[in-house]
C-alpha cells in the first residue's frame, strides 16, 4: 500500500529538516578555499587589531588560530542541536528513541568528511584532531539536550 502525499506531514518534516541541511551545507561551504585562514584573515584580522593593538604580530596569528578553532567547536554543536532536534521528534520509533546515538553519527560522518575533503584541498589541511575538535563541539551540546531533557522530564 503506497502512502498518499496528503498523509504525510510535509510541514514538520521540512521543519525538521531542513535547518540541519542548511548547517550541513555551511560546513561544507566552510571547508572549501573561501575560509581558509588568508581568506578568513580579512575578517577577523582587522577586528583582532582593533581590540589588541599592541599586540606582535606572532600573537596574533596564535589568537586567530584559536578563533578558527573555536569556529569548529562551535559550528559542529549547531550540527549537534539541530541534528537532535531533527530525530528526537522522527516519526521513525528506532530514530526518536536514539537520538543522541543519531545525531552523534551525523556530526562524526559529516566532520569526517569535512576534513577529508579539506585534505584535497591545497589551501586547507585535513586533521584527525579537527575531526576530535568537531565531534567534542557535537557531543557537548548533544550531551547538554539529554541534560535538559532529563531533568525536564523529572
Amino acid at each position: 500500500m503506497a502512502l498518499s502525499f496528503s498523509k504525510i506531514n510535509w510541514h514538520g518534516r521540512i521543519f525538521r529538516y531542513v535547518p540541519l541541511f542548511v548547517v550541513i551545507a555551511m560546513i561544507l561551504f566552510a571547508s572549501t578555499t573561501q575560509a581558509s585562514m588568508s581568506k578568513t584573515s580579512r575578517i577577523i584580522r582587522p577586528l583582532l587589531e582593533f581590540l589588541f593593538p599592541q599586540t606582535p604580530e606572532p600573537t596574533l596569528v596564535i589568537y586567530h588560530g584559536y578563533i578558527r578553532k573555536f569556529a569548529h567547536f562551535a559550528e559542529y554543536a549547531v550540527l549537534g542541536f539541530f541534528a537532535s532536534r531533527a530525530f528526537w521528534h522522527s516519526k521513525k520509533k528506532s530514530l526518536r528513541e536514539n537520538w543522541y546515538l543519531a545525531a552523534f553519527a551525523l556530526v562524526l560522518i559529516v566532520a569526517s568528511f569535512d576534513e577529508l575533503n579539506q585534505s584535497f584541498n591545497p589551501s586547507r589541511t585535513g586533521s584527525v584532531n579537527d575531526v576530535l575538535l568537531d565531534c567534542f563541539g557535537g557531543a557537548f551540546l548533544i550531551g547538554s539536550l539529554m541534560f535538559y531533557k532529563k531533568i525536564g522530564n523529572d
